[in-house]
């Protein structure tokens, strides 16, 4: 989840846990962390286009570069060869890719070994306490903590559509939550896996991330980390690691998100379609993990809806990001601008690496389905909140889908 917290000055890659700067500074009464949660809200009032970015997966797990990106990443410097040899880390601010099509993630075998996945952190973003008051639009009262519940192993078993979203930024190896998700042009045999907007983009003032994968059911055992130290990758990912090669969120949390304040939140969710890194004798996500998530694109009110089941692996103190955990609470509202969509809010002990974890509701017909996704939170912990899935959502979502709906 976007955290409150300032900058931290050292993240190293390996065997070593971050250290962050004083927090003296910060009113933790009123500073909040924008998480990577789903929000309430109806995000119909914007029709903008959304951004979308895609490299043709072939069905073998390696990536085929259109000509036309091809083309735009000669002009941003970049070799495919070198990128995968370490050129990558380089966040040259000038040629960040950042604009809907420049989406660019090709697969480098074993870059996400255990070590690596143990140590990534939530992309902590800083926002103002000012940023949420509770004149704009409707914002009702705090809701009281809802301790997070450890998830029963094997999570494969009780929450098979969960996982985690890796990827690297500027800061270090970075990890948010994610869900996988139904996928209308292939029903049964979906790819497409549900996450944060600030989880795949850095919004206004930066670009894509790289070295995207999603992990279905991480540490599907429940081990703790002690006895990760040294599990094995298969122990860790026993249903693969899987490469991000289409990616897109809303063009509002582009144009709008950033690493201070709440802006954007509303939009804060992102469709990611992968491919297995090592192939997968021809299944797909859905088929591998035994099942996909539908999403309701016109989520209920909050007077509608009894409970809502948010998941996710929070990393942050207490917790330390090898387990699943959920929370669940009768949602409230949250609006951070009167313009934007009102969001979800629920009680929740759930700290940083909860960002783009699925929030599910049962329907009418009493069926689970996705309606947010953990987007911000107190940095004190607390409280969630994350976006109403509305039309733009739709957008999201069905443009991915459509990209390889003859695939």
């Amino acid at each position: 989840m976007r955290s409150i917290r300032p900058s931290f000055t050292d993240r190293r890659e390996r065997g070593t846990r971050r250290t962050s700067t004083s927090l003296a500074a910060v009113t933790l009464a009123s500073a909040l962390v924008l998480t990577a949660t789903a929000c309430n809200g109806d995000d119909k009032a914007d029709g903008k286009p959304t951004a979308s970015a895609t490299a043709a997966s072939a069905g073998d797990g390696k990536i085929r570069i259109p000509g036309d990106l091809k083309q735009k990443l000669k002009e941003h410097g970049i070799d495919l060869d070198k990128w995968k040899n370490g050129a990558w880390k380089n966040w040259n601010k000038q040629d960040w890719l950042r604009e809907a099509d420049d989406f660019f993630n090709p697969i480098i075998k074993g870059l996400w070994d255990p070590n690596r996945m143990r140590h990534a952190n939530d992309p902590n973003k800083g926002v103002n306490g000012n940023d949420i008051s509770g004149d704009q639009g409707v914002t009702d009262p705090t809701p009281q903590p809802v301790k997070a519940q450890a998830v029963a192993a094997p999570y494969h078993t009780d929450a098979a559509t969960s996982g985690k979203v890796f990827f690297d930024s500027p800061e270090g190896h970075m990890v948010c939550s994610g869900t996988v998700v139904e996928d209308p042009a292939h029903p049964g045999k979906s790819n497409l896996v549900w996450t944060a907007g600030h989880c795949v983009h850095a919004g206004k003032n930066g670009g894509w991330y790289r070295n995207m994968a999603f992990v279905p059911s991480y540490n599907n055992s429940g081990k703790p980390a002690a006895q990760l130290q040294t599990a094995s990758r298969s122990e860790i990912a026993p249903f693969g690691v899987w490469w991000a090669d289409a990616a897109q969120t809303s063009q509002q949390w582009i144009d709008q998100g950033g690493e201070t304040g709440g802006n954007g939140a509303s939009y804060d969710y992102a469709v990611i379609h992968v491919t297995p890194e090592q192939g997968n004798s021809g299944k797909s996500l859905e088929e591998t993990v035994g099942g996909a998530l539908p999403v309701n694109f016109n989520a209920p009110a909050v007077p509608k809806v009894n409970s809502i089941t948010a998941s996710g692996y929070p990393e942050a103190a207490p917790f330390d990001g090898q387990l699943l955990y959920q929370c669940k609470d009768k949602p409230g509202r949250l609006s951070i601008n009167t313009s934007d969509p009102t969001m979800y809010r629920i009680g929740c002990t759930m700290t940083a690496g909860s960002s783009g974890g699925g929030w599910v509701e049962a329907g009418a017909d009493g069926k689970p389905a996705l309606v947010s996704n953990t987007s911000i939170g107190p940095v004190s912990s607390g409280w969630l909140a994350g976006p109403r899935f509305g039309d733009v959502a739709k957008g999201v979502y069905q443009s991915v889908s459509k990209k390889f709906a003859g695939q």
